[in-house]
């Protein structure tokens, strides 16, 4: 069989006429457009991989689709429990870095750890900022197929804290024999979300035997990190992930600021998947690469400060704010939505994400 099978993408690597295809990887994803063979789209075929760095990618002209939905003919549509809010192109578009200040020796120990994870991901994803004016050598440029693998790995990993989280509340809840005060479902929620993006990302790149390896070691090792970690100190662990989402909408902000300036043009006219559009309900006329950015950097915005604000209250006795309603509807309260006003009376009940410093990166 000359055609690599979707089913059997480890198995089929490791064969001596695929090797050769099992080595190439995303660093190359937008170096070629070509005419591709009958049956294949030209969007499909848009990514051409020319490196040989061992974070792969299968061919995107030997496929179809990644992870097809299953042939059941009786079935139209499954529903999702969690509908995703709607965003406004003003609400997206006013999305900014932030960053929280370390207040105490928890903050700083969640701010270091996000650090050193922040270090090993671009070691391994082979970025580099550039500091004002710097010229980065060839190697650390950040091509289309560079961009998503640093995506892909970011949401197979971030997928992991709000599952965690809400396991164990879950289980506590069980055997307490108490209620959870609303924290379950935004953290299992979270988790749902960060799943969505990578399913999104997964439908423009099929990830090689390299990248799926390193999924399964980083998934083992912060899984358990974090599972002990949250049985210890739960505030601590939020603080961590309010951080991390920190980092996150930095490199979706670098990324849409890098296809502005027409460094990635592949994406120029590089449409969304459609399970983007469903999910994220894009409108007519918001449905490129750049929308869906902008979509999935306000998601990570929001979970900054969901989770900035989780790490403010009191664990075991707090309602959880975003699944709370309130006696006094007319008070600013948050929302699922993107809350740009700032509720009322968060410095007396220190209930709510503290104001972030704005800060350009």
């Amino acid at each position: 069989m000359n055609t690599l099978s979707v089913r059997a993408p480890l198995r089929a690597a490791v064969r001596p006429q695929y090797l050769q295809l099992a080595v190439q990887t995303y660093s190359g994803i937008a170096a070629t457009t070509f005419n591709p063979p009958c049956g294949v789209s030209k969007r499909t075929s848009a990514f051409s991989l020319t490196s040989k760095r061992p974070i792969s990618s299968t061919r995107q002209n030997q496929i179809t689709e990644y992870f097809p939905p299953p042939k059941t003919p009786n079935v139209k549509e499954v529903q999702t429990a969690w509908v995703h809010p709607v965003y406004t192109e003003s609400q997206m578009q006013n999305i900014r870095i932030a960053h929280r200040e370390a207040s105490n020796w928890s903050d700083w120990a969640a701010l270091g750890t996000v650090r050193i994870f922040r270090w090993g991901m671009d070691m391994a994803t082979g970025y580099r900022h550039p500091k004002p004016g710097e010229e980065l050598p060839a190697i650390f440029k950040m091509t289309e197929k560079k961009w998503l693998s640093r995506f892909i790995f970011l949401e197979s990993v971030a997928g992991v804290p709000g599952m965690v989280g809400g396991m164990l509340r879950h289980l506590r809840s069980l055997r307490k024999m108490k209620r959870d005060n609303g924290w379950i479902e935004t953290l299992l929620e979270e988790a749902f979300n960060e799943r969505m993006h990578l399913l999104t990302f997964l439908k423009l790149a099929e990830p090689g035997w390299f990248m799926r390896l390193m999924v399964i070691g980083a998934q083992g090792v912060f899984f358990n990190g974090f599972f002990l970690s949250y049985l210890i100190s739960p505030r601590i662990c939020h603080r961590f992930v309010g951080y991390l989402e920190e980092e996150a909408v930095i490199t979706y902000t670098r990324a849409i600021e890098e296809l502005e300036a027409g460094k990635l043009p592949q994406w120029n006219d590089l449409d969304a998947p459609e399970i983007a559009i469903q999910y994220w309900q894009m409108p007519e006329g918001q449905r490129k690469m750049k929308d869906l950015l902008f979509f999935i950097r306000a998601d990570e915005a929001k979970h900054r400060e969901v989770n900035h604000t989780l790490a403010n209250l009191k664990q075991t006795i707090d309602p959880n704010p975003y699944q709370t309603e309130y006696s006094d509807p007319n008070r600013n309260h948050p929302t699922k939505g993107i809350d740009n006003l700032k509720p009322e009376g968060w410095e007396r009940k220190e209930i709510f994400m503290d104001e972030p410093r704005k800060v350009e990166v």
